[in-house]
């Protein structure tokens, strides 16, 4: 047994010998690490204000002041001999487009893959997700004999919720049968990937000259 001065990359301890090595150096330039998201970090000087998110290797750069920007990637470039992708245009599934319009996102490529991993990338379209007041039970139908697959599923869907918030509720019913599903459930299940067949590009626009104001509804009586 040798002991290594430094974790080899590919090591299961690489990535959090890598994370602390690149909190603490950019912890000691003035950013502040968020609590929310340890993988966030946020630096402001002020009017200026930049964030670094960081998943594993792979880096984010954004703030109000290009400036600041161009001076920041300089500092992790001398320390890490870091590459720069140029704007951002995917990113952990996620597809970012910009127009004069405004910046939209999606997770066109992320829905095709599940599609295609069902068997559905030539399934007729639904226009609805759920049908109202479906009132899902735990049992009612045989159990599958893979619940190993359906889970799978309803993970991939949980993270597609991020572009897709209309289908949150649907995901959230049918994510409360992971221990045991049955075949009812991924009929459901079916018949929201039958709906996202319809529209796998459709996500969220953040318009340029709107309002940096977020507004929610909540129907929380059931009317």
């Amino acid at each position: 047994m040798c002991p290594l001065h430094k974790s080899l990359y590919d090591l299961k301890q690489a990535s959090h010998s890598w994370f602390r090595k690149f909190s603490s150096a950019i912890q000691n330039i003035g950013f502040l690490q968020s609590k929310a998201d340890y993988s966030m970090f946020t630096y402001k000087h002020g009017h200026s204000f930049t964030i670094i998110l960081l998943y594993v290797d792979d880096m984010i750069l954004t703030g109000n002041d290009d400036a600041a920007i161009r001076d920041l990637k300089h500092f992790p470039d001398n320390c890490f001999k870091i590459k720069d992708l140029g704007p951002l245009k995917y990113f952990l599934g996620v597809e970012i487009a910009r127009s004069k319009s405004g910046i939209s996102f999606c997770q066109r490529k992320y829905t095709l893959d599940i599609l295609e991993d069902a068997g559905l990338l030539g399934a007729k379209p639904e226009k609805i997700h759920m049908e109202a007041n479906l009132a899902l039970m735990p049992t009612g139908s045989d159990p599958l004999k893979d619940p190993t697959s359906y889970r799978r599923l309803i993970g991939r869907l949980i993270y597609l919720t991020i572009t897709r918030p209309e289908i949150t509720y649907a995901v959230n019913t049918l994510s409360q049968f992971m221990h045991e599903p049955q075949k009812h459930h991924f009929a459901i299940a079916c018949r929201l990937l039958h709906y996202l067949k319809g529209a796998p590009g459709q996500g969220l626009l953040f318009p340029s000259n709107g309002p940096l104001h977020l507004t929610t509804y909540c129907d929380a009586d059931w009317a």
